[in-house]
């Protein structure tokens, strides 16, 4: 074959200055048509084409098949390699895939007294990340949990803070969000408490990717939903009227002019306060406000405020209320009736199975104990997740009502973790905070089964149990994003509050209910339910 004496572009301004290796002699490629050379640690496929000689990185790297086995064919936009194993199409000339996909890499090539020479000189740092993200945006069209593996790897291998990375998804996402934040959001900073508590690199990966990943799930494919514009001073009082009010333009004015004037530090109590006004979204409003706040923290220097903030205000307008309707309808008497100086010893079994109504009335006579109140109460929600029926979670002939199952008892849990840390920063919170996590404990009480044998649940060595229980959280085996995000914040919660407090009495309950939520296998579609209730709806339509 006679091929054109080129050199393939290489993004260099000149190539002298880069790394250069001798590959073999130009004849004997022509007579082979592609060659595979190891050099400087690296594998790399040459091939003659009539465009000239063209080298990329061996491996594909999409799944990793060797590209020298690929089939070559030229077109008018110059030559193309197929890999044979899954048909993924790169052009030589710049190695971009067709139809999408991470590119494969592209080495420089020159012709020097009949030899080839190839470049295998890194890019510069920068310009590997500035790749590696245009890439990982990409790949947001269509989210593959490797491709997104990859250049995250990219990013770490050239340097970068993989945070960036973070970051920037929030970026591209937080106003594709119609309704505001979601689980993808509120999983962010347990997923990067994992990331910092990993020893193992390849398990930092894992949590990093997981979140970009659920990330690019949340918005795939959908339009972008602006928030409206403008600024005006911060007033906490105005921010949670506008709220109530459901008025996002207000609220959004509000919150900018907050952030502006002192971040979200500013924001935080009206965020709270707004949050805590109704048991809203079954705990979700007050999570997500708690979520939100712990990522700036813990993206430092790359956090969003302002996107991740933006869409914490949406969920809030839009969030139902749902101490509006006749099962939690004793909510704000109680609260309204709320003094601090209850002097009943509130002990877990008043809780464990009584209605909200009286879960109510039991801590309002508790409330002059805050503390001895909310131990209680974690107690009884740990005792209710170690004794949830199976019955309601899979059972098809059942009305809409009884759709009960773990993520039900669960978030009684991270809300009242999500609580503890609200109100340890602004107390008058507190009655709020303990009143929804009687509504909680109210509700599911119905859906337990006391004579179901929890044993099988116990845990004797706590600490090695949650450190054992985060290695299955980072390698958890589960199709749905939104599975593993509850497993990863119902493990930090419960981190989270027994390193609080090590010693409490409802630690082994606390750990016990924590390894079932882990381990009892999760049934998500029921195709039987569905049809069973669709057709009852039909029925009485």
């Amino acid at each position: 074959m006679s091929v054109a004496i080129t050199e393939a572009p290489s993004g260099r301004d000149n190539a002298a200055a880069g790394d250069w290796v001798a590959a073999l002699p130009l004849a004997e490629l022509e007579a082979k048509g592609r060659a595979l050379v190891k050099r400087g640690g690296r594998q790399i496929a040459l091939f003659a084409t009539p465009g000239g000689v063209r080298a990329v990185a061996n491996r594909c790297p999409h799944e990793g098949y060797p590209l020298s086995e690929g089939t070559l064919a030229d077109g008018p936009g110059g030559c193309t390699l197929t890999c044979n194993w899954h048909n993924w199409k790169f052009d030589l000339t710049t190695g971009e895939v067709a139809g999408g996909g991470d590119a494969v890499r592209v080495f420089p090539v020159e012709i020097r007294d009949g030899m080839v020479h190839v470049d295998v000189a890194d890019l510069p740092a920068e310009e590997r990340i500035a790749r590696a993200l245009a890439g990982l945006k990409d790949g947001f069209r269509r989210p593959e949990r490797d491709r997104m593996a990859r250049d995250l790897a990219r990013i770490e291998a050239a340097g970068g803070d993989p945070r960036f990375a973070l970051a920037a998804a929030v970026e591209w996402t937080h106003d594709r969000l119609e309704y505001g934040t979601r689980h993808g959001y509120a999983a962010l900073p347990d997923w990067l408490a994992l990331a910092d508590a990993a020893a193992d690199p390849v398990d930092r990966l894992a949590c990093l990717t997981e979140t970009v990943g659920h990330l690019a799930d949340d918005a795939l494919r959908h339009p972008a939903f602006p928030y409206p514009v403008g600024s005006e001073p911060w007033n906490e009082d105005r921010f949670v009227a506008a709220v109530e009010a459901e008025d996002e333009a207000s609220a959004v004015r509000l919150v900018r002019g907050g952030l502006a004037a002192g971040g979200f530090a500013t924001v935080d109590r009206g965020l709270c306060r707004a949050a805590l006004r109704h048991y809203q979204d079954f705990g979700h409003s007050a999570i997500y406000v708690e979520k939100t706040r712990e990522a700036a923290v813990r993206l430092g220097e790359h956090a969003p405020v302002e996107g991740m903030v933006l869409a914490l205000v949406r969920s809030l307008i839009n969030a139902r209320r749902e101490d509006l309707i006749p099962e939690f309808k004793a909510y704000r008497p109680a609260r309204d009736t709320w003094t601090g100086r209850g002097s009943a010893k509130a002990k877990p079994a008043d809780f464990c199975r009584a209605s909200v109504a009286k879960c109510l009335e039991r801590a309002l006579a508790a409330s002059g104990d805050t503390g001895r109140l909310y131990d209680a109460m974690l107690e009884a929600a740990a005792w209710q997740l170690l004794r949830a029926d199976p019955l309601y979670a899979g059972r098809a002939a059942q009305p809409v009502s009884q759709n009960v199952d773990r993520l039900d008892f669960s978030h009684a849990i991270t809300f009242a973790n999500a609580g503890r840390r609200i109100a340890a920063r602004h107390r008058e919170l507190w009655p709020d905070v303990l009143l929804q996590i009687a509504c909680f404990l109210g509700r599911n009480g119905g859906f337990v089964d006391p004579g179901y044998d929890w044993r099988r649940w116990q845990v004797t060595d706590v600490d090695r149990f949650l450190a054992e229980a985060a290695d299955g959280v980072v390698d958890h085996g589960q199709a749905e994003y939104i599975v593993t995000a509850h497993l990863a914040k119902m493990l930090c919660a419960v981190r989270e509050e027994v390193a609080a407090a090590p010693n409490a009495a409802w630690v082994p309950a606390l750990a016990a209910a924590l390894n079932r939520f882990l381990n009892e296998p999760f049934r998500r579609i029921l195709p039987r339910r569905i049809a069973h209730q669709a057709r009852e709806t039909v029925r009485g339509e």
